[in-house]
């Protein structure tokens, strides 16, 4: 058994995880991990399976429908995460650039972003377009989390930025 990432892209439709889970299951292989989304019509998903290198085989029968599919492996044993895991969220008004700064400023700190998640919505009273972005991320030490808060918050008055530790699990 190898450990694979799968990145899956292609027109959304119903079954398209039920086929690929099938694709897993058919080999004996198990579903660790994924993330999966609807994006602009698109399906696009990432996941960890443990399964034989026979499972390339079957993937080529779900390109031929449509799919994309990039095979990774992953490694044998996971790298074990040094610092503490906290949770950020941050919202303010959308603009260009918006993501690549908070990013920055989270990079030029030694923070580490294990996850993220972005988007916009309409703001409940003005009705402006609001970007909110939800990330877990790993820092190496207060100082750098820190240091991260005051960044973000120069980044714009009325960016609202809240760190939490994550919960255990």
């Amino acid at each position: 058994m190898a450990s694979l990432i799968l990145t899956v892209i292609g027109p959304d439709r119903p079954g398209l995880v039920r086929a690929l889970s099938e694709a897993v299951a058919a080999r004996g292989g198990s579903w660790l991990e994924s993330r999966m989304a609807r994006l602009a019509g698109q399906f696009a998903g990432i996941v960890l399976v443990e399964a034989p290198e026979a499972l390339l085989e079957d993937l080529r029968t779900l390109e031929s429908q449509g799919l994309r599919i990039v095979v990774q492996s992953g490694e044998a044993a996971a790298a074990v995460a040094v610092g503490e895991r906290l949770i950020l969220e941050v919202v303010g008004h959308d603009r260009p650039g918006i993501v690549r700064d908070i990013t920055a400023v989270v990079a030029a700190n030694g923070v580490n972003i294990e996850e993220l998640t972005t988007g916009v919505l309409s703001g409940s009273f003005s009705g402006e377009t609001m970007f909110k972005a939800t990330a877990t991320l790993r820092a190496p030490n207060a100082a750098a989390v820190e240091a991260m808060r005051a960044g973000l918050e120069r980044l714009g008055n009325e960016m609202m930025v809240d760190i939490q530790p994550a919960p255990e699990g």
